[in-house]
């Protein structure tokens, strides 16, 4: 096998397949890969109780239903009131005073996952209409547009949280039932 084939301490591991169907474009690529995260968190949440979505098995406090929350907070912030400057009520509506992050009292999951849904709906929606070098508009999240940043930046960075958090489910799932991600 050659070293792109193989696992980076050579012992023969295949390194991860691209999502099927992925375009070679700057846009298309991480555009994919951000929806086979999408749909890996919620494949990681799949099969959890009630109980356990809303339970923290970690030092830090946080659940699962908590971070899917959080994701969708990190698509209407980064894409809708930070690439189009759409004006939108509380962005940081997934953490309270202290900046632990929560879910609003009396959310049900299913309004959670209806919610996460949408924003990547409305995110999939703007990343279509834009290219990959254009910046974010001005009067949102962005004052300036020296500090806006392109939509392929952005797209690598909520790409990045998606993968990041994939992993800390991975644990969480782990600890709750023994399924082992892959």
């Amino acid at each position: 096998m050659s070293p792109e084939t193989t696992g980076i301490f050579g012992d023969g591991t295949p390194l991860p397949e691209p999502p099927p169907d992925t375009p070679p474009d700057p846009v298309g690529l991480p555009a994919a890969y951000l929806d086979y995260y999408r749909d890996t968190v919620l494949r990681k949440l799949d099969g959890l109780s009630e109980a356990e979505l809303r339970r923290s098995r970690l030092p830090s406090g946080w659940t699962p239903l908590e971070l899917l929350w959080h994701l969708a907070c990190v698509e209407r912030r980064w894409f809708r009131w930070g690439f189009t400057a759409e004006p939108v009520e509380d962005p940081w509506a997934d953490q309270d005073a202290d900046g632990r992050r929560h879910v609003p009292d009396g959310m049900t999951t299913e309004r959670v996952v209806e919610r996460f849904r949408a924003q990547c709906a409305r995110s999939r929606e703007i990343v279509a209409s834009a290219a990959p070098t254009d910046r974010a508009a001005v009067g949102g999240r962005f004052a300036t547009e020296e500090e806006a940043p392109t939509l392929a930046w952005i797209l690598l960075h909520v790409l990045q949280e998606y993968a990041r958090h994939a992993g800390h489910l991975d644990i969480v799932r782990e600890l709750a039932d023994g399924e082992v991600g892959e």
